[in-house]
């Protein structure tokens, strides 16, 4: 069976659109093939800077023959209307076949499509591919009409198989499909001739093109990685870095350079930044100082000098880009050990509009600051410090640097903070009061920063409802959805337990104040409630778990709440608990469908002394023994032993359904034993809501 080998050969496609592409092109290429009946049994696809490559095996050589039944009209139709049968299957009157069927007898048209070639297929489907690329961007370029994200120079389009090679005849635009590339652009520019993939991939290897972007990558790491050892140092990982730079080079070649000394004095994390935005630089440092000294650059060719003209330019650049930094640092740095301090920049921001119908960045800082000092004393935060730390934790949005660089919003005011003379758990809260923005990042575990980063996040919770901004479907501007996790993170990672009601409250009152309307409690609680049962779900907590938990009292405190569903998620995994909820559920729809029969509510009055038989005289005593130990454990806050002495009730509960009728014929113990059941619900339901179990 053949193999197809394609490439699209262009000017240098952007790093970031490299791999999508590659994806587009597989799924394009193959979808259209096998719709066509074309299939095959493997597909790889490789992208480097300027080529995108797709390599299919084991295709079949033609698509195979096809035979449609259609049917027509009745054989007694009107001429008219089998002739236009007839011209729409592309048959004659004698190639029809009459049929009897319970409608009468009717005309059937099988139609035979023979079988086609695959270069003929190949041809069309790569055409309507090239044409209908869904580049982010692309331009026009020439007289011709086809659009690619850079020129388009050629495309190889080849059949290969034991009997030699075929190039696909398509001509695009002018660009007719051959069986030729071109290797690296400085080290190997002329035309080569291919066959078949493994031909192009070892004449390309040898051109100085390294074909996997996955190899590109490893190739860099582990060059870079063995040069900064050697040194005594490390390359700081970035795995975005590595796979953008993977994508400007065809044929990586590493090399280090050295940081000007005027330089090291910068944070790392301005040095690490500016080299990655503005070099695609790796940052490398000193493991024993954590101070970054040098760089780690890629370029795309060997030269004779080993790479020392490329670095000397390398450094030059650089050289100038920190200069910049450096003069933001110094400027910063005068600002804050100056009298005002960072309140200069608090100032400025009386002029910076957080939202049109919330006001100001100040006026967020003020509210942020008046919910710090709220929150202080519920996560065992300094008061003072706490709201200190709110006023300053924004002011770095007025710095040059961070104006320059606002990836490092909070970072470089955690350093300016200390500048400024401000304590570790002030300086810390300006890092952290934005975390986490993701979900594998690490939460704020200092009291301080806890306080803050919920005041920030709640304040935007309640500030947006207020204005009616909610995240509607799957629009979500305000990144209030990250918000609500960033709440449940913070508040679960760190156990604390504070009621939801009473803080949205404080916040929602601190927000009125600017007449924008006081926002729905519940309301917000029930979003949050939401994002929780996706946290949840996702570390395998069941959401009707959740939901029976939810219903409670007390789900305001979503750490309780997270308590009461882990340990009632650990009951329902073994056997004791999960039978138990059937036997509940038996009692509690036995106890409703009595209680509606009858229009009364049996919930008291169930006594031992009606008791006929054992089974009933032992669950009257079970329940006493696990409403003691249920009532103790649940007033200490408890889940696991409640939920424990709840899954003991499975045996008594099982062994009285077994052995009684519930509707008794005598009136008095028929009420006790529905006055049973009522107890069954009453202590069960003092754990969690089970009605709302599944199953």
């Amino acid at each position: 069976m053949p193999d197809l080998l394609i490439e699209l050969f262009s000017e240098e496609i952007p790093a970031r659109m490299q791999k999508r592409a590659g994806e587009d092109l597989q799924k394009l290429v193959t979808n259209g093939l096998v719709e066509a009946g074309l299939t095959y049994g493997s597909a790889a696809v490789f992208t480097t800077p300027r080529r995108l490559t797709l390599a299919l095996g084991d295709m079949l050589a033609a698509s195979p023959r096809q035979v449609e039944e259609r049917k027509g009209p009745k054989a007694d139709a009107p001429e008219k209307a089998i002739e236009g049968f007839l011209r729409g299957a592309g048959l004659t009157r004698d190639q029809l076949e009459e049929r009897d069927t319970p409608k009468g007898k009717i005309l059937f048209a099988k139609i035979e499509k023979p079988g086609r070639p695959a270069a003929e297929i190949v041809a069309e489907v790569l055409e309507q591919t090239i044409r209908n690329f869904p580049w982010p961007k692309s331009m026009r370029w020439g007289t011709g009409s086809l659009k690619w994200v850079r020129p388009l120079h050629s495309i190889l389009c080849v059949i290969s198989d034991e009997a030699g090679a075929e190039v696909v005849p398509l001509t695009i635009d002018g660009i007719a499909a051959g069986n030729t590339t071109r290797g690296h652009r400085f080290l190997a520019p002329a035309e080569i001739e291919v066959s078949g993939f493994e031909d192009y991939q070892d004449k390309l290897s040898r051109a100085f093109v390294v074909l996997d972007p996955a190899a590109r990558a490893d190739t860099i790491w582990h060059d870079a990685t063995n040069m900064a050892f050697a040194a005594g140092l490390e390359v700081v990982e970035d795995a975005g870095l590595l796979a953008e730079v993977a994508g400007l080079v065809e044929y990586p070649v590493v090399l280090m350079g050295r940081i000007g000394e005027d330089f090291l004095g910068l944070p790392p994390e301005v040095l690490q930044t500016s080299m990655k935005e503005h070099q695609k630089f790796f940052s490398v440092r000193n493991p024993k100082s954590g101070q970054i000294e040098r760089f780690v650059t890629v370029a795309n060719r060997t030269t004779a000098d080993e790479g020392a003209t490329i670095l000397t330019g390398n450094e030059k650049v650089l050289g100038a880009r920190l200069s910049d930094a450096k003069f933001f640092w110094d400027n910063d740095l005068r600002t804050v050990t100056s009298g005002a301090g960072m309140e200069t920049w608090v100032k400025a921001l009386e002029n910076v509009t957080f939202h049109n119908k919330l006001g100001t960045q100040a006026e967020l800082i003020d509210r942020m600051a008046t919910l710090s000092r709220e929150l202080a004393p519920l996560v065992g935060a300094d008061a003072d410090e706490a709201e200190q730390a709110a006023r300053v934790a924004k002011a770095d949005l007025s710095s040059e640097m961070v104006y320059e660089f606002p990836e490092l919003q909070g970072l470089m005011g955690s350093y300016y903070a200390r500048k400024a003379g401000m304590s570790d758990a002030v300086a810390d809260a300006a890092k952290d009061h934005y975390a986490p923005l993701g979900p594998s990042d690490d939460v704020p575990t200092a009291p301080v920063s806890i306080a803050v980063a919920l005041a920030e996040k709640i304040d935007k919770l309640t500030g947006f409802w207020a204005i009616d901004e909610k995240p509607t479907g799957s629009k979500d501007p305000f990144a209030l959805r990250r918000a609500a996790l960033g709440v449940i993170r913070i508040l679960l990672e760190n156990d604390v337990s504070l009621s939801l009601n009473d803080v949205l409250g404080q916040s929602a009152e601190i927000v009125g104040d600017r007449d924008a309307g006081r926002a729905d409690i519940a309301d917000i609680r029930g979003f949050i409630h939401d994002r929780l049962k996706v946290y949840l779900r996702d570390l395998g907590i069941r959401h009707d778990v959740i939901d029976a938990c939810i219903a409670m009292d007390g789900s305001e405190d979503l750490t309780l709440l997270v308590k009461r569903a882990r340990a009632l998620s650990e009951t329902l995994k073994t056997d004791d608990g999960e039978n138990l909820i059937q036997g509940f559920k038996r009692a509690n729809n036995i106890l409703s469908q009595a209680e509606e029969a009858d229009g009364v509510e049996y919930s008291f009055g169930a006594d031992p002394k009606f008791a006929e038989t054992d089974a009933e005289k032992d669950l009257f005593a079970a329940l006493d023994k696990a409403e003691a130990k249920i009532t103790s454990a649940m007033a200490a806050q408890d889940f696991s032993t409640a939920m424990a002495a709840m899954a003991e009730l499975r045996g008594p509960i099982d062994a009285f359904f077994e052995a009684v009728q519930v509707n008794a014929d005598n009136p008095t113990v028929r009420r006790n034993r529905l006055n049973l059941l009522s107890r069954i619900r009453t202590i069960c339901s003092a754990v969690a809501d089970l009605t709302k179990l599944d199953g």
